[in-house]
């Protein structure tokens, strides 16, 4: 009998162990579940990634790859199938075979879509190891054709200088290029097959916006606007104002992520170190551009949205953004996908990631 009563009470005691234990484990968050399709792992080192991230005309999702000191991909993935496949292979399209810092070692840019389906990207330098002195001789500008499954090197726009953006106006035969380390606007021609340097500098991790009249927009290293006319090919600049305020960049982390509303003139912009939501409309007349803050995507300690800014088809705003986990269940940072409805003017925090 008192083994019997022992083997209850301890039956008894891990079932309240299990009922602690399940309570705890609770999230107290909403998830938002995914499926996780690891890249080729011959294309990257350190399992790394940028925003060279798009879907193609034809459903795929092209995704640019970083393999240090050796070299770069784009990866075609079918989401139909789960089948990858690489398209292009930097250093072959380029004919080179340099290691270490002289490599092409990884696709920084957003992958732009023309109206073709062909795919603009470009590559940029890695980091220097200690003791490696080789000299890194810039990045190009690569294009993918998925119709017929061709790539073509269009040449390297600055000496020295990565590659960090591309757009194309296929209409005109134009491209505007932003490098890298140091941000240079760059025009390239189609039918001369030749770069030209439009300026002013920009800001780190500045790209390149085109609105409905075919004009390009930029942030300048002052926060300033930067328009482009493609028929005078002139640049102007005017400061941008968010309610009233002058537009800033407060310090080093104050890196935008900007995409184009359907209308063809408002830009959905936020920082990489503030949550706010801001749009900027780019058709604004006079001397100042303005703007407005839309309030906080999320809220939380020190916000965090490393190029993850994109705009549904039906107008909504979605951004990624990871702040410090204060929750007391599990460490780190929580990564939110939040969406905001400009007519509705609704926040949603849709949950945690979680794959």
């Amino acid at each position: 009998m008192n083994k019997m009563k022992s083997l209850f009470s301890s039956l008894l005691f891990l079932g309240f162990l299990f009922l602690e234990s399940w309570a705890v484990a609770k999230p107290p968050f909403k998830y938002v579940w995914g499926t996780a399709h690891h890249i080729l792992p011959e294309t990257h080192s350190d399992e790394s990634g940028y925003f060279s991230l798009c879907e193609g005309n034809n459903g795929r999702i092209y995704v640019g790859t970083a393999k240090y000191n050796h070299n770069a991909y784009l990866v075609e993935f079918d989401p139909v199938t789960a089948q990858q496949r690489i398209v292009v292979d930097a250093h072959k399209i380029c004919g080179l075979n340099a290691k270490g810092y002289a490599a092409q070692a990884k696709f920084h840019t957003r992958n732009y879509v023309g109206h073709s389906g062909v795919i603009y990207a470009g590559t940029k330098q890695g980091y220097r190891k200690k003791g490696d002195d080789s000299k890194y001789l810039g990045g190009f500008l690569i294009t993918y054709n998925p119709r017929n499954n061709t790539a073509h090197n269009l040449g390297m726009p600055y000496k020295k200088q990565g590659i960090a953006d591309v757009v194309a106006d296929e209409s005109r035969g134009l491209a505007y290029v932003v490098t890298c380390e140091d941000q240079h606007w760059m025009l390239y021609d189609f039918a001369t097959k030749k770069f030209t340097e439009l300026g002013p500098m920009l800001t780190p991790y500045a790209t390149t916006l085109m609105d409905a009249e075919g004009k390009a927009h930029s942030l300048t290293k002052d926060f300033h606007l930067a328009t482009c006319d493609p028929a005078t090919k002139k640049v102007a600049q005017r400061p941008i104002e968010i309610g009233g305020k002058p537009f800033v960049r407060e310090n080093g982390s104050s890196i935008p992520t900007w995409n184009l509303a359907a209308d063809g003139r408002t830009a959905w912009l936020i920082l990489m170190n503030d949550a706010s939501l801001i749009s900027i409309d780019l058709s604004s007349r006079g001397k100042e551009v303005k703007g407005a803050n839309h309030g906080l995507m999320l809220e939380g300690k020190h916000p965090d949205s490393r190029s993850a800014l994109t705009i549904a088809p039906d107008g909504k705003i979605y951004t990624l953004i990871s702040v410090q986990n204060t929750t007391g269940f599990g460490k780190g940072k929580l990564h939110h996908l939040c969406r905001y409805d400009s007519k509705k003017r609704r926040h949603e925090d849709l949950g945690v990631l979680a794959v």
